[in-house]
């Protein structure tokens, strides 16, 4: 063995040169110093993954949780409502599957930040052409905007319900804004500090949601043939769709890359980087394990009370407080306020992930280095402004509510592949991921994973432009706008395809045929 191992890098010089300042997501004094037990730093240990400790496993816990967020955002819980009261039991097994997938995402995502030390807008804007990237950051900024709307319209209308009518939509949108002076107060504390006022969120929706599937009493055998017998029908396909577009959020894939920057991981070391990615597989992993079963207490308290009754198809986020307390009743403390404050807890928690991922966004993309408190206000911004304007326009009835989320939603979906395309390229180039890019199985079924989301999203999409197009010129329009957006996702697969070393897959395949 030749020389020191400490000598070769993990990854290619050109992601260690810092010829100019460089956005970063977390400055060195604010990360966390993960200090263990046992552990030697001599170079006869350089690649050995140090023993699993508790300890470690801990203060590694937080960023898997703040990214779950996004599985329980007002757009998912809406989902959650809609998919019981419609489908009844019979798609907990894909709520199952989608958080599956969200996760094998997720975890690329935190591997991507770990190994590289950058988060994916910084590397997307080092690796793609000026014009790609411009279109790339556009496209996450409108997927930003458009999931922020959902969430603080979410918000709005819990703060609507808990004051039993008396704040209008548009007051709990300038309330809900508010959270931006939250998020950076809480910041000024450090991260942990952060971290913890998301769990005590997640908490409150925890024992929220619980309370109300203890209140609502749904049938334990329907719940559990529902996640382990796959059913679906052309009745159901459209939820099915819906459970499955509103878990794989575009702007969580970037937030994660960078959250698990917030701890120190010393690179120059083969073990400690594979450590690193250890603890955040299992802490994400547990994380999305919680989300899940907040969502099975939505879907089957709405399962229970409205599957099968006339109240199924008009159901929604807006008046699901009161059908809840029409169909579950009063008590020691009414369920539509349970409801609200769980709701509340969602929208609150997510506007402020929102924020939060809109920094690294616009920082990662633009190389900007602004003052926290100055990204902070121009994110926000960017989100509540045309937040206010839709509070203003829709808040008459909930039926424009209902086809302003349906407009979101197809928002949102048609940016996926523009986060999920750039993930699977950069993880699995060895330049930019150096000995952690991923293995020709796990790049092969993530490829699969992407497809079938893509596919998923893409009949939604078709659904959806094929109720509301109508008249020769706006369809025309449409077109041109989908040839376009075609275009742009067979060049990021093209980029893909040209740049990466799928030979590698066949050398595999010609060495094992040799050998036999």
């Amino acid at each position: 063995m030749s020389g020191n191992p400490q000598e070769q890098p993990l990854l290619s010089d050109s992601f260690q040169e810092e010829e100019e300042p460089q956005e970063t997501a977390y400055e060195s004094s604010e990360k966390i110093v993960v200090v263990g037990i046992d552990e030697s730093d001599s170079e006869e240990n350089w690649g050995r993954v140090p023993p699993f400790s508790w300890k470690k496993l801990w203060l590694f816990t937080g960023p898997g949780f703040l990214m779950s967020i996004a599985f329980l955002d007002p757009g998912n819980l809406e989902g959650d409502l809609q998919s019981g009261a419609i489908a009844g039991y019979s798609l907990l097994w894909l709520l199952m599957w989608a958080t599956a997938m969200g996760l094998l995402i997720q975890l690329l995502s935190a591997r991507l930040g770990v190994a590289t030390g950058k988060h994916l807008a910084e590397l997307c804007r080092e690796e793609y052409p000026a014009w790609a990237r411009i279109v790339l950051w556009v496209m996450a900024e409108l997927a930003l905007i458009g999931s922020d709307i959902q969430e603080v319209i979410g918000s709005a209308i819990a703060i609507r319900i808990l004051s039993r009518g008396v704040v209008p939509l548009w007051a709990g949108v300038v309330i809900t804004a508010l959270d931006c002076f939250i998020f950076l107060f809480l910041e000024n504390y450090g991260v942990r500090t952060l971290e913890a006022f998301f769990a005590v969120l997640i908490g409150v929706m925890a024992i929220s949601f619980a309370w109300m599937f203890g209140e609502a009493k749904p049938s334990g055998k329907e719940l559990l043939l529902g996640i382990l017998i796959p059913k679906l029908s052309s009745r159901t396909i459209q939820q099915a769709v819906g459970v499955v577009g509103c878990l794989i959020m575009p702007h969580n894939v970037f937030l994660h890359s960078a959250l698990v920057q917030s701890r120190h991981v010393d690179r120059s070391k083969k073990g400690r980087v594979h450590e690193a990615i250890n603890y955040y597989s299992i802490e994400s992993t547990l994380a999305l394990v919680v989300s899940f079963i907040i969502n099975i207490f939505v879907t089957t308290v709405f399962a229970k009370g409205f599957y099968g009754s006339e109240l199924a198809n008009s159901i929604g986020l807006v008046n699901a407080g009161q059908y809840l307390e029409e169909t579950y009743g009063g008590g020691l403390f009414p369920i539509l306020y349970i409801w609200g404050i769980g709701l509340l807890a969602a929208g609150q928690s997510s506007t402020i992930t929102g924020t939060y991922a809109g920094q690294f966004i616009m920082g990662g993309f633009l190389n900007l280095r602004l003052k926290k408190w100055t990204r902070a206000l121009i994110t926000r911004s960017c989100a509540i402004i045309p937040t206010m304007i839709v509070a203003l326009l829709f808040d008459s009835t909930e039926e424009s509510l209902d086809v302003l989320n349906e407009w979101l939603n197809v928002l949102q979906s048609v940016q996926i592949p523009f986060a999920l395309i750039p993930l699977l390229y950069l993880v699995s180039k060895e330049q930019i991921m150096g000995t952690f890019k991923i293995g020709s199985v796990l790049k092969i079924t993530s490829w699969l994973v992407a497809a079938l989301v893509i596919v998923i999203n893409g009949y939604l999409l078709t659904e959806f432009f094929s109720s509301e197009v109508n008249g020769l010129l706006f369809g025309a329009v449409v077109g041109v706008i989908t040839a376009a957006y075609v275009a742009f996702i067979l060049y990021l697969i093209w980029r893909a395809i040209t740049f990466l070393p799928w030979q590698s897959i066949t050398r595999v395949k010609t060495v094992v045929h040799s050998e036999s």
